[in-house]
């Protein structure tokens, strides 16, 4: 079973040309602020952490500058964290959650860890509640040096100026029943492939890295979520999204393949958070709770493995 394959933009069998692209981004528009939801947020955490610009994206800099919160006074016995939301602009909880780790629940770790917070990625994905930037591309799919997503290759260029050895990334995503009504269907318009069809999980969900699972890191998220939120069950198949469950709520991709954001370091621990915000079960207070709580027990199983 695939996708609608029927889309509103472009020919039956044909790949989307540039006029359909430039015909997308004309139907899209501002649906809330990035200035006020979440560039007055960072302003607000600067008298507890480091704010630093990392870049801007180019089709509109003055509107979308990128900004990465660090803890402050880094040691440098300490390991390196990553925490990134918004790759996916329109993934709510992932900006949020990000945002919400950062003023509640950062501080205390920072004894531990030297951390790093990029909780937008996508700014103008954010805005126009969209997956895709202007330009039609993923940006989790471009963590590649051939990917072609500014918002992706801003963040990759910083992180390698820098130089950081880093042991734990977890990038704060959510999973929407948009993925299966506009943006797959989007995806086989312009691309002019099939796309199977699966049910939304419901509930939160894990991906971890084929090449190196961590299967205990990932257990100890989905425990610490579970005191949240439900954890998504996988289908009469065994699968999560066409993905066959390694455990309880945890599928593994290739990462570096695919280009997802995980892949862009060389860490130990990473995963990628999937939340459902549009269960019966769950409302946009606890998909952020639940990201907040991913990262929080992801840190606690690192701190109780690596510093005892």
């Amino acid at each position: 079973m695939t996708v609608n394959q029927q889309y509103p933009i472009g020919s039956p069998n044909k790949k989307w040309t540039q006029n359909n692209k430039l015909e997308w981004l004309e139907k899209q528009d501002i649906k809330r602020s990035y200035t006020l939801e979440v560039l007055a947020k960072i302003d607000a955490l600067r008298t507890k952490f480091d704010v630093e610009q990392y870049g801007a994206l180019s089709y509109s800099p003055q509107n979308y500058p990128l900004f990465i919160i660090k803890s402050e006074n880094w040691r440098a016995t300490n390991p390196f964290v990553l925490i990134t939301g918004g790759v996916h602009g329109y993934e709510t909880s992932g900006v949020q959650g990000a945002l919400r780790f950062l003023e509640t629940s950062a501080e205390q770790y920072s004894h531990n860890f030297n951390i790093l917070v990029a909780p937008c990625v996508s700014p103008w994905g954010y805005e126009t509640i969209n997956r895709w930037n202007p330009y039609c591309v993923d940006p989790n799919r471009s963590f590649k040096a051939d990917g072609d997503a500014e918002e992706a290759l801003l963040l990759m260029k910083y992180l390698k100026q820098q130089n950081l050895d880093v042991l734990v990334h977890i990038d704060l995503h959510e999973t929407t029943d948009t993925d299966n009504s506009e943006f797959r269907p989007a995806l086989a318009a312009r691309d002019n492939i099939h796309q199977p069809y699966w049910d939304i999980p419901d509930g939160l969900y894990l991906v971890g890295d084929s090449e190196k699972p961590a299967n205990d890191f990932q257990t100890a998220i989905i425990n610490g979520v579970k005191k949240v939120t439900h954890i998504a069950p996988s289908d009469e198949n065994g699968e999560i999204i066409g993905v066959k469950a390694t455990q309880a709520g945890v599928i593994n991709y290739e990462i570096s393949k695919l280009g997802l954001a995980t892949g862009m370091t060389n860490c130990t621990y990473s995963t990628t958070t999937e939340v459902y915000p549009d269960s019966e079960n769950i409302n946009d207070e606890i998909c952020i709770q639940a990201q907040v709580a991913a990262v929080c027990s992801g840190l606690d199983y690192v701190i109780n493995q690596n510093m005892a």
